[in-house]
């Protein structure tokens, strides 16, 4: 089952060791993510080269050998250049930081949670289910990328994003929300969880704290609404919760601080509702 194309490989790898580019820890790791991400990708592309392969009446397996000759290096080639636009922005990111080794960084993290999917999932066929959620991560997406966000994973109906300005993290969400709420608007109604603090950041995931808090927000927000936790609103309001100064760039947004919040890990989790004034 093997050929000289795993050798090759495999001699690529040894020669990142050697190196001192991947340590056998490192190794492993990226094997790991790479298998997911290649493994969820391949699984889409070889199905689409079946559907267009049952559509077009001939013998599938001869249609989708024809297809894959044309059409796997063209998608090679895109891939590639994809990656290297990332690696790019993904450098400049992380040599432009203070400590650019350190694993660890102040983030903002947002989860974004569509409000009664399992329901509305059930009224949909498959492929309007598919066209729901891809309208869903396209919107969102668009409006992450274009306040200068980064689209972590999308998890079913929910979206984990994170931001280095918490104010564009928020803004992001109150938009989503909006939108949702908006009948005249086909995006689902959504909630949103954000907490701003030292998030670690491992093979294109975050960990830690703070993403912990966000998703126990999302978990207790009401349709339409956003929670933040006390890192953001220290971080848009200039106070720690009981002084009265606030900035100008927080001046358009009001807060609402609730009484109490519990959840799994955190018996009392101090949280603030925030909405445009």
């Amino acid at each position: 089952m093997f050929t000289d194309a795993d050798v090759e490989a495999l001699r690529g790898a040894r020669e990142l060791e050697d190196l001192g580019i991947l340590s056998p820890e490192r190794q492993a790791a990226l094997v790991r993510t790479w298998g997911r991400s290649f493994a969820r990708l391949a699984d889409w592309q070889s199905s689409l080269l079946a559907t267009v392969a049952v559509e077009s009446g001939a013998d599938p397996d001869e249609t989708v050998a024809a297809l894959a000759a044309e059409v796997v290096p063209r998608v090679e080639a895109l891939q590639s250049y994809v990656w290297r636009r990332h690696l790019v922005s993904a450098g400049g990111r992380r040599l432009a930081s203070a400590d650019p080794g350190r694993p660890s960084a102040p983030l903002s993290v947002v989860f974004v949670d569509i409000v009664g999917y399992t329901s509305r999932s059930r009224t949909l066929g498959e492929d309007e289910l598919v066209s729901w959620l891809e309208g869903f991560e396209d919107t969102t997406t668009a409006l992450v990328v274009e306040r200068g966000g980064r689209i972590i994973k999308n998890i079913g109906d929910e979206v984990l994003f994170v931001a280095d300005d918490p104010r564009a993290a928020v803004d992001v969400a109150l938009e989503l929300c909006r939108r949702g709420a908006s009948e005249d608007d086909d995006f689902p109604e959504v909630r949103a969880g954000v907490a701003h603090g030292e998030t670690v950041r491992r093979l294109g995931d975050v960990y830690g704290e703070t993403v912990n808090i966000a998703a126990r927000l999302t978990s207790v927000a009401r349709a339409g609404s956003v929670l933040v936790d006390r890192g953001a609103y220290e971080a848009l309001t200039g106070r720690d919760g009981d002084g009265e100064h606030e900035d100008d760039d927080a001046a358009e947004l009001t807060f609402r601080r609730l009484r109490r919040v519990s959840v799994k890990g955190y018996s009392r989790l101090a949280a603030w509702a925030v909405r445009q004034r």
